[in-house]
């Protein structure tokens, strides 16, 4: 507790900290990725905001965000050094929103496994100036104050975010079709009917398999409709076989919880355009799916 401090004042503090915390959450998440590692980060922010001399603090939650913000920067920056150990595609650990897990945006941009994977592909700086502005429409002015820039290169920031956003993803397709899609490509895996497969994907379509190594998981993407077709047909007598699914809701999309004796062990989500299926994201991780299914059974 900082010197001076009382219980009002620590009271005062807490109140503020949790007004602000399902958005500081919802930041930390789209820059990482990781819903375990954006509870460290607020954990990390609980401490300095206690520490803090908040006397001369005039706005606690602009305060809260720009020391969220800058933490998950950095603590970006080391993820991606992490991550080249990793085996096999990384993919962002999987949210549950069907009960809104405190996400902190009325948008929501920046949420969708597939954009998140898109994000990897930025700096952390500019995922961050993403992130403030389009998930959470924060002033270009804040954003530039809170990245410690100025506005103008803040706009260059977004700007080439939504680029490599818009020449990276298709335009998507509506809630239903998506659904309907996802339900007709899992039957399809299930049979491994080669011919409905190829239908339902799009021609330039990848797969990624998120394992870390686990057996059975491609340690490479699958790429394009006849490489995935086969993959997926070869695929099907081995994973499918006493397996259930249930449908759920995965990052604001429908997606499919496979579990065997009632353990998780895929969760997949898809990228639909109106080409196909753009992306297949198979999240076979334990450590990614376990979060995940706490969220789910709460």
């Amino acid at each position: 507790m900082h010197a001076g401090d009382d219980a009002g004042s620590l009271d005062r503090a807490t109140k503020d900290f949790l007004a602000a915390r399902p958005q500081l959450f919802g930041i930390a998440y789209r820059m990482l990725g990781s819903s375990v590692e954006a509870e460290d980060i607020l954990q990390e922010v609980w401490l300095r905001w206690q520490n803090a001399d908040r006397t001369h603090i005039l706005e606690p939650a602009a305060f809260l965000t720009t020391v969220t913000t800058r933490l998950a920067i950095n603590h970006a920056q080391s993820a991606r050094v992490r991550r080249e150990s990793y085996t096999g595609p990384w993919l962002p650990e999987p949210v549950d929103t069907s009960q809104d897990p405190q996400l902190g945006a009325e948008r929501a941009e920046a949420l969708e496994l597939a954009v998140l994977v898109l994000l990897e592909k930025l700096n952390p700086v500019e995922r961050a100036a993403y992130v403030l502005r389009e998930a959470f429409d924060y002033p270009y002015k804040q954003v530039a104050d809170m990245l410690d820039t100025s506005e103008a290169n803040t706009r260059q920031l977004v700007s080439r975010a939504r680029k490599h956003l818009a020449a990276e993803r298709k335009e998507q397709v509506s809630r239903a079709d998506h659904r309907r899609l996802l339900e007709v490509f899992v039957t399809a895996a299930q049979t491994g009917n080669l011919t409905e497969l190829e239908d339902v994907l799009a021609a330039d379509v990848v797969s990624y398999a998120d394992g870390n190594g686990m057996r059975g998981a491609s340690r490479v993407p699958v790429v394009g409709r006849p490489h995935v077709s086969k993959y997926l047909v070869a695929f099907a007598p081995r994973f499918w076989p006493r397996s259930d699914v249930r449908w759920v809701e995965a990052n604001g999309r429908p997606a499919a919880l496979v579990t065997s004796g009632g353990n998780p062990i895929a969760l997949l989500s898809i990228d639909v355009s109106a080409d196909g299926i753009d992306r297949l994201m198979w999240v076979l991780n334990p450590d990614k799916l376990a979060p995940y299914m706490t969220s789910l059974n709460a």
